[in-house]
């Protein structure tokens, strides 16, 4: 019998352990990710008030924005403040911005499988230097735009380091290298807003473009390429014909790029990768919601200021950041899927928490539940999905769930929007919370799959 979730009554394989290079390869896709969030996080703590100067300005483009802005709000009865407006607004770019990862995560993740790994990191990170230059040489709306527009399609290189991580010959490798990802996020994301609320606004698209460039330098002198010539995709052709896949969610859920290509999973193995891209997408899609909507939910009910704001989100990031780096990145090889279900378990009353607390210990318990478990998820769903497919399709599936993930957070915020302003704050956390059982079920009786291919 093999082992599952809970455990097994045979041993397992034995495991190589991490390599020199290995390490190596993690140390430079950590700090290179690093820099990259830092320059994108940068902007958020200003957006509110980067759109209100546009507003202030008349900008054309800016006004029709507005007005469809403004049209969804009556629509789903969100009060009439500037506050409210502002996250809305700010919502509807980052939901543009990541619909393009959508669109591009997977066809990046399969150029890369037949050019390798190197090549299209450092295209991706040229378009995202281009895309801070265009913002800080331009003050105008229709500039901010494109510069966003450019940065959603040259975002691959998230994917790509999901997929070099998954080229790493051990599992223990790759399960360190999906945790230390995991950690790349966090402190990007505590760092680069405190970073950017402390600086004149005109001075954060030029330290942006600067981490930018330094990223890119840093990875064209530091990053081996990890998929050699001999593992690499026969053909390109595959990876454009699934093109059309990318505008089908159900294409995406089925990993059919990954079917179809070459050397694609066997069948239970293929039915597990769908089940656990399922999961994925139902998970980011509800936490994703719930975590917008943590914006509205504490200045509605607690009255916090920015600074507040800015405070509790440096909280989450600082409490991620310590448990990817005391016990996530410690999760042996196979253990990631029971240790998902668990941290699963936890956001049930971790958004009970914060949708009915009225006092503000309540909510710190309730941030402090969701922040262990959003710690652990997308890090262990990643080393385990990192496990499936031939070395020629890691870029392919790596980039179809980054897809999936994109697509769960382009969509996600504005339908917890709705229910929180329709419904009320109790009503949307309470449902959202019970719907987090949809993927525990789902992962109940997976079994991670075996980590001696024979790629390895």
């Amino acid at each position: 019998m093999g082992w599952g979730a809970g455990g097994s009554c045979t041993p397992r394989p034995p495991i190589r352990p991490q390599t020199a290079q290995e390490t190596r390869v993690i140390t430079v896709v950590f700090l290179g990710l690093l820099l990259d969030l830092l320059a994108f996080t940068l902007l958020l703590p200003l957006l509110p008030g980067l759109l209100e100067s546009h507003g202030r300005a008349h900008d054309p483009l800016y006004g029709s924005w507005q007005r469809g802005v403004d049209w969804f709000a009556a629509a789903i009865r969100m009060p009439a403040e500037k506050r409210y407006n502002s996250v809305l607004f700010g919502g509807l770019i980052g939901s543009v911005f990541s619909f393009l990862q959508f669109l591009l995560a997977p066809l990046t993740g399969a150029i890369s499988d037949y050019l390798g790994r190197r090549p299209v990191m450092l295209l991706s990170l040229v378009g995202l230097a281009t895309s801070y230059a265009v913002w800080a040489a331009s003050r105008s709306f229709a500039a901010f735009l494109a510069s966003r527009v450019i940065g959603g399609i040259s975002k691959g290189n998230v994917s790509l380091s999901t997929a070099i991580i998954a080229d790493l010959g051990s599992p223990s490798a790759r399960s360190r290298g999906m945790a230390v990802i995991g950690v790349a996020f966090s402190l990007g994301f505590t760092l680069g807003p405190m970073l950017g609320a402390s600086l004149p606004t005109e001075t954060v698209p030029w330290l942006a473009l600067l981490f930018a460039a330094s990223n890119l330098l840093f990875i064209f002198c530091f990053l081996p390429e990890t998929l050699p010539p001999e593992k690499r995709a026969p053909s390109i052709t595959p990876g454009f014909r699934a093109a059309a896949d990318l505008l089908s969610p159900l294409a995406l859920l089925r990993f059919s790029a990954v079917a179809q290509g070459q050397d694609p999973p066997a069948g239970d193995r293929l039915e597990s990768l769908r089940r656990l891209g399922l999961v994925y997408f139902l998970y980011l899609f509800l936490f994703s919601g719930l975590e917008y909507t943590l914006s509205f939910l504490a200045h509605q009910r607690f009255q916090f200021s920015s600074l507040q704001q800015g405070k509790m989100f440096f909280f989450i990031g600082l409490t991620m950041a310590a448990v990817q780096g005391a016990y996530a990145r410690r999760i042996s090889p196979g253990g990631e899927i029971a240790a998902v279900k668990r941290a699963i378990l936890l956001l049930v009353p971790a958004f009970l928490l914060i949708g009915w607390g009225l006092m503000l210990p309540v909510l710190g318990l309730g941030l402090l539940l969701y922040s262990f478990a959003a710690a652990v998820v997308v890090p262990c769903l990643s080393s385990v999905v990192a496990n499936y497919g031939s070395s020629r399709q890691k870029g392919t599936i790596m980039g179809t769930l980054r897809s999936l993930g994109a697509l769960a957070r382009a969509v996600g915020p504005m339908v917890a929007a709705s229910a929180y302003w329709l419904a009320g704050a109790q009503v949307c956390f309470t449902v959202c919370s019970g719907l987090f059982l949809l993927p525990f079920l789902l992962l109940w009786n997976l079994r991670p799959p075996t980590h001696t291919l024979k790629a390895e």
